[in-house]
C-alpha cells in the first residue's frame, strides 16, 4: 500500500470515528484501491493507531459494504462488480427521477437559484481536473434537487445510498472525457425543473444515471480484463 493518506484528527470524535472516516474517504476516492489488503499492523503504523481502532473501522466499513473478509487473507477493500453498480444505480435512479418530478411541483425561487448556482460550480469544478472537488460539486448539485421535494423520507432514502453512489461518481468522473457530458446533463435537468416539465425531468435524471452505468462498467470490465491477462 503506497498510496499516501493521512488520519484527520477530529477533536470532537472518538478516535474510532475518526480512523473510520479516514478508511472510507480512502476507499471511495480510490487512494485504497478495489481488492487492496487492508492489514491492521500496517495501517496502524502508518495512522498512528493502535490496532483496535483499525479492527472497529473494518467492521463498520464491512457492513457499508466497501470493505470483505476473504477467509485465510483477511480484509481487503471491497471490489465493484457489475452486479453491485447496477444494484444501487436501480434504485438510485429511480429515486433521482421521483426527485425531479416532485421539484417540478415543489422547488422554491430560492432553490432554483441555487441549483442554478451549484450547475456554474460544478461547471467551474471540471475545468479544474480535480476528481474530489468534482465530485462534491456533483454531489451538492444532487443535494439540492432532493432537498427542495421536501420530502424527509426521500432525502433519507438517498442519504443511505450516498456512500456507494460516490464511490461509482468518483470513478465516473475521473474520465475527464464525461465532463463536457455531465455539464450538458446538468444543464438539462435545470432547465426541464424550471419549466415544471416533470416527463422532461424524469428522462433527464434517468439518462444521467444510465449514462453513468456504462461509462463504470467499461471500466470494470476493462480492469477484469487487465487482472486476467496478468495471470495468463
Amino acid at each position: 500500500m503506497d498510496n499516501q493518506f493521512q488520519v484527520d484528527i477530529d477533536e470532537f470524535l472518538p478516535l474510532r470515528d475518526v480512523v473510520f472516516n479516514t478508511l472510507r474517504k480512502a476507499i471511495l476516492t480510490g487512494q485504497l484501491k478495489p481488492g487492496e489488503r487492508l492489514m491492521e499492523v500496517h495501517l496502524a503504523n502508518r495512522l498512528g493507531v493502535s490496532r483496535t481502532p483499525i479492527r472497529e473501522a473494518m467492521r463498520k466499513l464491512e457492513l457499508e459494504g466497501l470493505v470483505v473478509m476473504i477467509p485465510r487473507r483477511g480484509a481487503e477493500v471491497a471490489r465493484i462488480t457489475e452486479k453491485s453498480l447496477k444494484d444501487v444505480l436501480e434504485v438510485r435512479r429511480a429515486l433521482d427521477a421521483l426527485s425531479v418530478e416532485l421539484a417540478c411541483d415543489r422547488i422554491s425561487e430560492e432553490d432554483t437559484r441555487r441549483l442554478w448556482e451549484a450547475c456554474k460550480e460544478f461547471e467551474k469544478a471540471a475545468k479544474g481536473k480535480d476528481a474530489s472537488v468534482i465530485a462534491r460539486a456533483d454531489v451538492a448539485l444532487h443535494d439540492i434537487i432532493v432537498e427542495a421535494t421536501g420530502n424527509q423520507r426521500l432525502q433519507q432514502l438517498v442519504n443511505n445510498l450516498s456512500e456507494q453512489m460516490y464511490r461509482y461518481r468518483f470513478v465516473y468522473i475521473k474520465e475527464e472525457s464525461r465532463h463536457d457530458t455531465l455539464i450538458a446533463e446538468h444543464k438539462e435537468i435545470y432547465e426541464s425543473i424550471v419549466e415544471r416539465n416533470k416527463e422532461r425531468a424524469a428522462r433527464a435524471a434517468r439518462i444521467h444515471i444510465d449514462n453513468q452505468e456504462k461509462a463504470v462498467i467499461k471500466q470494470i470490465r476493462l480492469e477484469n480484463e487487465g487482472r486476467l491477462n496478468k495471470r495468463l
